[in-house]
C-alpha cells in the first residue's frame, strides 16, 4: 500500500503561473525559507537578532502564569467570534485597561494587527472616499485600503508638504490619512503632531498604527502618537498590537466611542473571526501592567540603541536613521544581503534579511531588532562579527 500523496493535476494556466512565479523567485533571490526554532533555544537570546519582542516579556514568568491560569480556567480557545460567545470578562478588563494607557474613550481587541486595520477601514471607508497612505506603510493597511474600496493614495515618506497637496486636490467625500506610528523596516517615526495638523487642516481622519512604536516610546511607552503629544482629537484611530513589545499575541484598536462601536458593528473580521484566545488575553494584561509599573525596560533598551549605534559608526558600518530597536543595515543587492544573513547565522546571529517586496527593489538590508534581553557585550560581539563580514564581503571580487 503506498503511503504517498498522488500528484494533483493543475490547469495548465494555474501550473503556468507557479512555475512563472517560481522561476521569478529563484532568479532574483528572492525565495523565502523558514527555520523552526525549539523551546530550548530560548537561552540563545543573546545572540537573536531577530525578535520584535522589544522589551524580552514574551518569556516573562508573569506572562506565563497568566497564560496557564487563563487556559485552565477558560480553555484553549474562546469558541466564536466576539459577537456570539468568544467574549469574556477577561476581554472586557482589557479593553477597558487598554482604553486607559491610550488615552482613548474606547479599545476593542482583535485575534491580530491584520485583522484590526482590516476591521476599522472595512468599517468606515467607502467607495467614494479617499484613503492617503505613506508610501512605507505596512502591507495590512494597503491590504485594508483595498478592500475598503475607497481610493488609495500614496504620499512620499514622512512628508506632510505632499500630503497637504494630494490632499488639496482631493475631492472625496471622506478622506483618511494612514500611517505606520514606527515603520518596521526603516525603524523612523512618523511625523504624528505634523500629520494631525495636515489632517485638520483639510478635514481628514488620522489614523496611526503604532505596532512597534506602543510599550517602547514615547511618555511611560504610549507610542509615536504620545512622543508627539497628540491625543484622541489629533488621532482619531488608534491600532497596536500584543505580538511586539507586549511579548504576547493579538491586537487592538482604540479611538472614540463612536467609532469604535462602528466598528464593533460592521467591521468584518471583529464579527466573523474567532476572538483572542483568553489565554493571550490574560498574558497581554499582564504585559500591560510590566510595561506600566517597569519603566527601566525601556530605558536599557534605550541605552543599548545608542550603543549599537555608536559602535556601528566607530566600525564605519552603515545604518539607518533610527532611534528605535529597529536598526537596519542597508545592502542593496538581495544576493549579497543572503550572504551576509548566512554568514551572521553561521557565526550563531539570527538577524534577517529583508529582500523585495518586503522593501522597494534595491534595497535589501539587515533588519537588526534589538531587545531588553540583550546587554551591551551581545551588540559589541554582533558589531565586531558584522564589521569583519562586510569587510571580507569588500575584499571578494
Amino acid at each position: 500500500m503506498s503511503t504517498g500523496h498522488a500528484t494533483v493535476k493543475l490547469p495548465i494556466p494555474l501550473a503556468n503561473r507557479l512555475q512563472a512565479l517560481a522561476g521569478a523567485r529563484n532568479t532574483a533571490a528572492l525565495v523565502r525559507v523558514r527555520r523552526p526554532r525549539g523551546a530550548a533555544q530560548r537561552a540563545l537570546a543573546a545572540r537573536n537578532f531577530a525578535s520584535n519582542d522589544y522589551l524580552g516579556l514574551s518569556t516573562d514568568r508573569r506572562l506565563r502564569a497568566a497564560t496557564v491560569r487563563a487556559a485552565a480556567a477558560y480553555g484553549a480557545g474562546s469558541g466564536a467570534s466576539a459577537l456570539v460567545c468568544g467574549y469574556t470578562d477577561l476581554h472586557a478588563a482589557l479593553e477597558l485597561e487598554l482604553a486607559d494607557f491610550t488615552g482613548r474613550s474606547r479599545a476593542l481587541v482583535f485575534p491580530s494587527g491584520y485583522h484590526a486595520n482590516l476591521a476599522v477601514l472595512g468599517a468606515l471607508a467607502r467607495r467614494r472616499d479617499a484613503v492617503f497612505a505613506d508610501r512605507l506603510v505596512h502591507a495590512s493597511l494597503i491590504d485594508a485600503i483595498v478592500l475598503s474600496r475607497a481610493r488609495l493614495r500614496r504620499y512620499a515618506h514622512r512628508d506632510p508638504a505632499a500630503l497637504a497637496a494630494q490632499l488639496g486636490a482631493s475631492r472625496a467625500a471622506l478622506k483618511f490619512v494612514v500611517s505606520d506610528g514606527v515603520f518596521s523596516m526603516d525603524g523612523d517615526i512618523a511625523p504624528v503632531r505634523d500629520l494631525a495638523r495636515v489632517a485638520r487642516r483639510h478635514d481628514a481622519v488620522l489614523f496611526i498604527d503604532d505596532a512597534h512604536g506602543l510599550g517602547v516610546i514615547g511618555p511611560g511607552g504610549r507610542g509615536a502618537v504620545d512622543l508627539h503629544a497628540c491625543g484622541e482629537a489629533e488621532v482619531p484611530l488608534l491600532v497596536g498590537t500584543f505580538g511586539k513589545a507586549f511579548g504576547a499575541a493579538g491586537a487592538f484598536a482604540a479611538g472614540p466611542a463612536d467609532l469604535m462601536e462602528a466598528v464593533l458593528q460592521h467591521g468584518r473580521t471583529y464579527a466573523y473571526t474567532t476572538a483572542l484566545a483568553p489565554a493571550a488575553t490574560a498574558a497581554a494584561r499582564a504585559a500591560l501592567a510590566i510595561i506600566r509599573e517597569e519603566p527601566w525596560r525601556r530605558a536599557h533598551l534605550a541605552g543599548l540603541i545608542d550603543h549599537f549605534r555608536a559602535a556601528a559608526a566607530a566600525a564605519g558600518i552603515g545604518v539607518l536613521p533610527s532611534s528605535t530597536p529597529i536598526q537596519p543595515v542597508p545592502v542593496g543587492d538581495a544576493r549579497r544581503a543572503l550572504r551576509l544573513g548566512d554568514a551572521l547565522c553561521e557565526r550563531g546571529f539570527n538577524v534577517p534579511v529583508i529582500r523585495p517586496p518586503t522593501v522597494p527593489a534595491g534595497t535589501a538590508r539587515l533588519r537588526i531588532s534589538l531587545t531588553a534581553r540583550h546587554c551591551a557585550t551581545d551588540v559589541d560581539a554582533l558589531v565586531e562579527t558584522l564589521d569583519e563580514l562586510l569587510r571580507r564581503e569588500g575584499a571578494s571580487p
